[in-house]
C-alpha cells in the first residue's frame, strides 16, 4: 500500500510538473538551501542583545531566528526557554504553532497552484467556488481577488467559541462532549469532542456575516475558514493531504503538519502557547491556539499549521525564487509575481494576494512606524502570526527571515513583542550588515 501511494504521488507530481513545463513555466536550476553560517561578532553581539532584552522584558520566554541570504542559511539560533520556568531550552528543531502564517503556508500555495491550473480565476466571483454566496445579495459579486487582498469589507473575525459556551462558562451539551462518538467525532482538545455538524453552523454564520459597503482595506480571516472546503471540492482531495503531497513532501519540509500529536510528534519539542482559562482550561501545547481553527478540528486555512524554522525557510525560499526550489517548479513565476504585488494601492491597501507587504510609504518611516522594517524592499512579502511567528522574503536582497516565538505565553494580552519593536530591530541588524559589507 505504501509503495502504491508513493507511485501514485510520483505520477501525479510528475504530471503536474509536465503541465507547468508545457505552459512555459517549467523547473529552474536553483539549488536547495545550504547551511553556511557566518560567525560575525557584530551580528552575534547585536542579536544577542536584542533577544536578551526581549526575554528579560517578557516579550516571550524564548524564540529562534533563521536568516537565509543568497540561497544559504547564514544564521539559525535559539534563545531562552519554552516557558518562563526556565526548565526546557528552546532548540532549533522545535515545532511552533504558526497561527496566521498558515494563510500563506497552507491555504495560499494550494490556491496559487489552482490558479495555475485554471481551476480558480482571481477575477471571478468568489460565489463561483462558494455556492451559498450566490444567494447572498451583499456577497455574490465579491471577487476572489478582493477576498485575498482583504478588500472585500468582510468582518475581521467571528468568535465561534461564544456559540459553544453557556453564560456560566460551561459547554453546551449539544455541541461538545467529553467522550468521542459517531456524532461527536471532531476532537478539539484532550477530552473535548465537537459535534461534527457544528462546522455547518460556522459556515452559515460566515455566509450571513456583515459586509461593509465601503470598499477599503479591512483584514479578515473569515474566508480562510472556507478555503479548505473549496480546495477539497476543486481537487477531490482533503486540503491537508493536498498541501502535504504537492508542497511539503517534495520540498523536504516534513515537519509541516496539522494536529502534530496525531502524527506522534514528540510533545516535548512542541512549543506551548497560551494558558487558556476559558476553553481548554489548561495551557495549550500540541493543539492549535486559534479557537476557530480548533473548532474545525485543528485543520483550517486561517490557522492550525505547525512547522519548524527549517521548513518555513524552504517554503519562503521557494516563494522568493518565484516558484522553484531544488530544481522543481511548484508555482508559475507569473502567478507568484501577481500574488506578491500590491493589488489596490489607490485605496491605500498595501496587501498582495494573501501576502502581507510593506507599508506604501515604508522607506520614509522610522523603525517604530515601519512595517515590517524600513530597510526591506517594496517587492518583499510575508506574513505574521498571532502566536508570535513571522516570515518574510525579500527577492531584491535575496534574503529570507524566519522568526518564531510563543509571545502569547502565558497570555495573549502580552504585547511587548510589538511595543519593543523586537522583530524590526532583528531584521535591521542583517540589513545594515549586508548594506555596509
Amino acid at each position: 500500500m505504501k509503495i502504491l501511494f508513493l507511485s501514485l504521488f510520483t505520477v501525479c507530481f510528475t504530471a503536474s510538473l509536465s503541465a507547468q513545463i508545457d505552459c512555459g513555466c517549467g523547473p529552474a536550476a536553483d539549488s536547495t538551501l545550504q547551511y553556511a553560517p557566518i560567525n560575525k561578532e557584530e551580528i552575534n553581539k547585536q542579536v544577542d542583545s536584542i533577544m536578551k532584552f526581549a526575554i528579560q522584558s517578557h516579550a516571550f520566554p524564548g524564540a529562534q531566528l533563521l536568516v537565509a541570504k543568497d540561497n544559504e542559511i547564514i544564521y539559525h539560533r535559539s534563545f531562552g526557554f519554552q516557558t518562563y520556568d526556565s526548565i526546557t531550552p528552546v532548540e532549533n528543531n522545535d515545532l511552533y504553532d504558526l497561527a496566521s502564517v498558515t494563510k500563506i503556508a497552507g491555504t495560499l500555495p494550494a490556491v496559487m497552484k489552482l490558479v495555475d491550473e485554471g481551476k480558480i480565476n482571481l477575477d471571478a466571483k468568489f460565489s463561483r467556488y462558494w455556492k451559498p454566496w450566490k444567494h447572498r445579495k451583499d456577497k455574490r459579486d465579491i471577487t476572489v481577488r478582493e477576498i485575498l487582498a482583504h478588500q472585500a469589507g468582510l468582518e475581521p473575525y467571528i468568535v465561534f467559541l461564544n456559540d459553544v459556551l453557556k453564560k456560566n462558562g460551561k459547554f453546551k451539551h449539544r455541541f461538545i462532549r467529553d467522550k468521542k462518538s459517531r456524532r461527536f467525532s471532531v476532537q478539539t482538545y484532550n477530552d473535548l469532542y465537537m459535534n461534527k455538524r457544528f462546522v455547518r453552523k460556522m459556515y452559515r454564520k460566515i455566509n450571513r456575516s456583515h459586509i461593509s459597503p465601503e470598499k477599503k482595506y479591512k483584514y479578515s480571516g473569515l474566508t480562510f475558514l472556507l478555503f479548505p472546503k473549496i480546495i477539497e471540492n476543486l481537487t477531490g482531495e482533503p486540503y491537508e493531504l493536498y498541501v502535504q503531497e504537492n508542497f511539503y513532501t517534495p520540498l523536504g519540509a516534513e515537519n509541516f503538519m496539522f494536529n502534530p500529536l496525531e502524527h506522534d510528534f514528540p510533545i516535548e519539542q512542541i512549543i506551548p502557547t497560551e494558558e487558556d482559562s476559558v476553553y481548554r482550561k489548561n495551557y495549550v501545547r500540541g493543539w492549535v491556539h486559534d479557537e476557530n481553527a480548533s473548532l474545525m478540528g485543528g485543520v483550517s486555512g486561517n490557522a492550525g499549521l505547525f512547522a519548524t524554522a527549517d521548513d518555513l525557510a524552504k517554503l519562503m525560499q521557494m516563494y522568493m525564487n518565484m516558484g522553484t526550489y531544488g530544481g522543481h517548479r511548484y508555482i508559475s513565476k507569473r502567478t507568484l509575481k501577481e500574488f506578491t504585488r500590491v493589488q489596490y494601492p489607490e485605496n491605500d491597501n498595501r496587501r498582495g494576494l494573501g501576502f502581507d507587504k510593506p507599508l506604501l510609504n515604508n522607506p520614509t518611516l522610522d523603525i517604530a512606524e515601519a512595517s515590517p522594517n524600513p530597510e526591506v524592499s517594496m517587492n518583499s512579502f510575508g506574513h505574521s502570526g498571532f502566536t508570535g511567528t513571522f516570515v518574510w522574503a525579500d527577492p531584491d536582497n535575496k534574503m529570507v527571515f524566519v522568526f518564531l516565538s510563543n509571545r502569547v505565553y502565558p497570555t495573549r494580552n502580552n504585547t511587548a513583542i510589538y511595543d519593543l519593536h523586537i522583530r524590526p530591530s532583528l531584521m535591521q541588524v542583517f540589513y545594515r550588515y549586508f548594506n555596509e559589507n
